[in-house]
């Protein structure tokens, strides 16, 4: 999973939102790292949406029309599937950062992930 479904997922699962409010969460939880426009967000809720990782419910705020967005109960499992995935990654870009620096466990062995 791409880090941007990843993110999007992830700000879901705080809470429903509709997709202006889900690229303006992703911002703020990775500090402005990534910074999904509406051309990314829609088509990658639209892939959820089908896949049966989110439902849309319509709503209507000051006379516009929008969606919001709620994870399923499969759209919470890919979520911590996706999150130990990514510890995986996480884990060996730690393992990798060691041995580059030259770090106590850092001496090029054999374990860890990268092995």
């Amino acid at each position: 999973m791409s880090l941007s479904k990843f993110f999007i997922l992830c700000v879901l699962h705080q809470r429903p939102m509709h997709g202006y409010d889900v690229a303006r969460a992703v911002e703020a939880t990775t500090n402005g790292c990534c910074s999904p426009t509406e051309g990314t967000i829609y088509p990658v809720l639209r892939e959820f949406e089908e896949g049966g990782y989110v439902t849309a419910a319509s709503e209507v705020v000051s006379g516009r029309e929008r969606k919001v967005y709620t994870l399923t109960d499969k759209g919470r499992a890919a979520f911590k599937v996706a999150v130990e995935a990514w510890m995986d990654v996480t884990r060996c870009l730690v393992d990798a950062e060691k041995m580059i620096a030259g770090a106590p466990g850092g001496d090029g062995s054999t374990g860890g992930c990268c092995a």
